[in-house]
């Protein structure tokens, strides 16, 4: 079986390692010795692919390989090593490629996907108060305004940037003036 990411083959794979993690609670009840772990399910899946384009289409291939990589949208991946894993689509974490010397048209890449599990959605969203979104709306065109209003303060400061741009200057003198004055 070939390896595909969306509609590109995966020319000349020659490694993929797989990462799963589980995710254990540990809860350490009161008055007893030890712990219980609480098993929290698995994180997404991880794989890192490492492989060799070569041809005359090996640059468009690493190419479109970036691009899918820059949106960063989820993609279909199958490969046999996850057929039973069941992960149906993956987002390009990292993409790495180089062309390799002493051989044209050849380049080198190492990918690693992460597995997209698609967020559930709020079964019951009437307990959700409408109210909020109007509140937090009010207070951003409030902050939106106040920001404005904060530039023309800004600018109405410059009046006083001469007058008291010396003032460290006068400090300063005044201060050696004392100190002298101490000292004789």
């Amino acid at each position: 079986m070939r390896t595909m990411l969306d509609d590109l083959e995966l020319p000349n794979v020659q490694e993929i390692a797989t990462h799963d993690r589980r995710v254990l609670a540990e809860q350490k009840p009161p008055g007893m010795a030890g712990s219980l772990l609480q098993n929290m399910g698995r994180r997404p899946a991880r794989l890192v692919l490492w492989g060799v384009a070569t041809g005359p289409e090996a640059l468009e291939f690493v190419e479109e390989l970036d691009g899918k990589f820059r949106t960063g949208d989820p993609v279909p991946f199958v490969a046999d090593i996850v057929a039973e894993a069941e992960i149906e689509e993956m987002v390009i974490d990292d993409l790495e490629w180089q062309e390799l010397a002493g051989k044209p048209e050849r380049f080198a890449y190492v990918l690693i996907l992460r597995e997209y599990i698609e967020p559930d959605e709020p079964e019951d969203t009437s307990l959700l108060d409408s109210e909020i979104l109007d509140d937090a709306e009010g207070l951003i065109n409030d902050l939106v305004e106040g920001l404005d209003i904060g530039l023309d303060f800004a600018t109405g400061l410059e009046r006083f940037v001469s007058p008291l741009g010396d003032l460290l200057a006068r400090f300063q003198q005044f201060r050696e003036d004392v100190e002298s004055a101490d000292e004789e």
